[in-house]
Parts: C-alpha cells; structure tokens; sequence
C-alpha cells in the first residue's frame, strides 16, 4: 500500500519529493539485515533514510520501500572513540562526548543530522580546514550488504576483490562519486557511496581532546577585497582550524537576528584557532586583524564557551535564514556545493560574483568554507522561469570547478538531484567503473536506486 504523500519520510531537507509503497524503521541491525535479505529476495528497491537533512534528495525513494535507521541509536564513549548506531544525531554524540572531555571533529552545519547521513556523503563542515572530512575519522563501520550479509570492517582492511583506480580532483574536499584509490581500505569504499553499495548500521569514530585553549572571532571587514586578502594572509596560522566566509548579502540577512553587526561590514571571516601553551593569541591577532585592515573595534572575539556557541549559531545561521526566507516568500533555493584547488578559490569566487550579479542581483548569497576553497552560493529564483536559470548557471558553475581541476561536489554528495554533474566530472570509462562496482555488491541494484546513476 503506498505511503502517504505527506510522510517526513518521502522529502529532505532541500524540498525534493518522492514516493514509496513500505516504510521500515528497523530497531537492531539484525532486524536491518533481515529487511534488506527480504527485499532482496523480492527484488524491492530500498532507500536507506537518515534524518532527512540532506539536500540532494539521496534519502528520498522513488518508489520501493524506504529503510530508516532512526532507532539505531546507542552511543558508546570510550578513550579516544565513540561506537554509534547510524541513527545517532551529531548534536547526541557530541553531547555525550563532552562528558569526558572529548570532542568528534566533523563539524557539518546541521548538527540534527545522523552519524549514517554524514557516513553516506563523507560529510565535512566548518572545522574542515583542520580536520578533514568524516572519512578521516572514521576507525570501523558495520555495513549491510544488499544481500543482506553483515560486514564487520576495520581501518587497514583490504578489499577482498580488485577496484577499479580513479585519481582525486586535487582539491581538499570530493565526495562526488566513488572512493577509489589506489590501496584503498575497504570501508572506504562505503563512505561517501550514499547508500548505495551497504547500509551502514554502526560506526566506530575517533574522538579528540577538547583543546585547552580556543581564539574564537567573527572579524568584519569594510570590503570584499580586504577579506579575501586576509584569508591568503592568514591560510598558514599555526592551529587555524576553522576559516569560514560571509559575504554582504549573508550579513544583510542576519542583521534582523543579530543587529550588532557593524553597519559598514560588507564581508567577514570565522576564525577558530587551537591556541599552544604560552602563546599570546590575542596579541598575535590583532596585529594580523590590523595589518589586514580588519574593522578591529567592531569585530568579535570569545571570551567563553556560550560565546564560542553564539558565534557557531551566527555561522549557521546563513542557511537558516535562507530557508527561512524560502519559505516565508514560498520561493526555491538553488545551492552549490563545488570546491576548486586552494590556488584558484579567487577565480571560482569571481565567476560565481560576476555571474550572479549580472543575472540574480540581489537574490543570491555567498558563504562558507573558503579555507577549503569550498564556497555555497545559494540562488533565489523568484519563480519557476527564474529557477530554470538558476539551474543553467548552476550547471555552468559546476562545468567552471571541474575546468579549475575542482570537484561537483565537496560535502552533500550528488543525491538523485545533482546527479546530471557526475558526468562533468568523470568519463564515461569512469562511470562505467563506478557501475561494476556497484554490480558487484548490488547485482539487481536495489540500494539507493536512482541516487548517482539512473
């Protein structure tokens, strides 16, 4: 019996709908695998759901049953680690890792998202430009296969066939795609697959000290230029492991929320550095906030942990308010999600400002992850011939990151919306490779289906 249209199930955090016939909320990973042996004894597609605030569409089925790993949620810390059902939220895990003193680096936007949700597109965030993705912190996974077989997967375990080898965009972010290296570990090769090769039931993921000693700031500044130079500047600062961008429109948009920003701000930085013992951090930084022209006096700078949260709500808030705004004027959004090489970060950025200002002026936004070279702009189109060019230029965008030697996508995956752009990235020999993997643990392709390929 089909589900209703109206189900949380059936849509994500991007709006994209779909339809399904079964929803099953499993509550072990044996009763997972006894679903996904079942479908695959009937031959049902099955998508695998986790907290729906993905904005790809990769969690939303189109026909089939819809699998949600909701109940799988147990957490246990430990020294160094934490072993979490792939339902557990982000904000849970880090929640109970502070007890110990422990932290878990991935640091995507919406903390209301699952462990298996970050797992399937090899999330990333704003501490990124420390940290990495998610993959790098990952120690031991629990994979469904679509025959149902369970796999118990360790770091340093080898794939029991061969892979096919398809080289990185050289960037410091990709998840579009498969994950395929030259002696790659075999759980690798789950990560970042959407959910299309297993179902990730568990996850073993490494925890790190909290830092004795953090420098927080938001650091406005009179112009574009001026930050822009400041992130070259400031790229090589010893325990920098955070560097995030707003541009004007983004304060233009928060100021309702936060009236303090200065009024002549037309751009700022996030800065987070792990501060050494007996270092003089705020010293260090005003010197560097005033050699780069920074508008010093209205900047600022935290003092305890409820500022440092303060400003992590002020970063997030971005999407907030642009979503908010979609739905107050019952608009669209268009998002992209490219990263190019460090060196071309000031090119991808002009494309993106020439273009937009030309074609969008006024309903568009630029913020995000430029430590990482790894900006979002999110379009606003008006109506349904505005969407419709939006979504050229984002092609055109995406075809500018690739020419760079830039990726199509750095953090959300390509989902069933954005799947149009693996062919940008990679041959058609590469996509063909991809699928015989995909046939090799998926023969009837059952898992994810329509997410990456048709």
């Amino acid at each position: 019996m089909p589900v209703a249209s109206d189900s949380p199930y059936l849509i994500d955090a991007s709006g994209f709908t779909g339809s399904a016939d079964a929803i099953l909320v499993p509550a072990s990973e044996a009763e997972v695998a006894a679903a996904i042996a079942e479908a695959a004894r009937t031959e049902t597609p099955v998508t695998i759901s986790g907290a729906g605030t993905g904005v790809t569409g990769g969690r939303v089925p189109q026909g089939g049953a819809v699998l949600s790993l909701e109940r799988l949620n147990s957490i246990d810390i430990q020294k160094g680690y934490a072993i979490c059902g792939a339902g557990v939220l982000l904000q849970d895990l880090q929640t109970a890792a502070t007890g110990s003193r422990q932290f878990y680096a991935p640091d995507p936007t919406e903390w209301g998202a699952s462990v298996g949700g970050t797992l399937a597109t090899n999330a990333s965030g704003s501490r990124s430009f420390q940290y990495g993705d998610t993959r790098r912190h990952v120690r031991a996974i629990h994979v469904v296969l679509a025959s149902g077989e369970t796999l118990a997967l360790r770091r340093g375990e080898k794939p029991p066939f061969d892979l096919p080898v398809i080289a990185p965009p050289a960037t410091t972010k990709n998840t579009a795609g498969y994950y395929l290296r030259p002696g790659m570990d075999y759980l690798d090769l789950f990560i970042g697959s959407e959910g299309t090769l297993g179902v990730i039931t568990q996850a073993e993921l490494q925890l790190l000290p909290v830092p004795a000693s953090l420098f927080t700031g938001v650091v406005f500044f009179a112009s574009d230029d001026t930050a822009l130079h400041a992130v070259t500047t400031w790229r090589t600062v010893a325990g920098l492991r955070m560097l995030e961008y707003l541009d004007a429109a983004s304060l233009g948009l928060l100021r309702p929320r936060f009236p303090e920003i200065p009024a002549e701000a037309q751009a700022a930085l996030l800065i987070e550095q792990e501060v050494r013992p007996n270092e003089d951090a705020e010293e260090a930084w005003i010197e560097r906030l005033e050699f780069s022209a920074a508008l010093l006096e209205d900047s600022w700078f935290a003092t305890s942990a409820a500022d440092r949260e303060r400003f992590r709500k002020f970063r997030h808030g971005v999407p907030e308010a642009v979503n908010d705004l979609v739905r107050r004027k019952n608009l669209t959004k268009m998002g992209s999600d490219f990263a190019v090489p460090i060196a071309r970060n000031p090119d991808m950025l002009r494309v993106y400002r020439e273009t937009l200002d030309r074609e969008f002026p006024g309903q568009y936004v630029i913020f995000g992850h430029i430590g990482d070279a790894h900006l979002h702009t999110n379009i606003l189109p008006a109506n349904d011939a505005e969407w419709q060019r939006a979504k050229k230029l984002m092609l055109g965008f995406a075809r500018a990151a690739v020419e760079m030697g830039g990726t199509v996508s750095a953090e959300h995956g390509l989902g069933k919306r954005k799947k149009d752009f693996l062919p940008l990235q990679f041959s058609a020999e590469q996509i063909t490779a991809m699928k015989q993997v995909k046939a090799k643990l998926d023969p009837h392709g059952l898992l994810g289906r329509g997410t990456l390929f048709d």
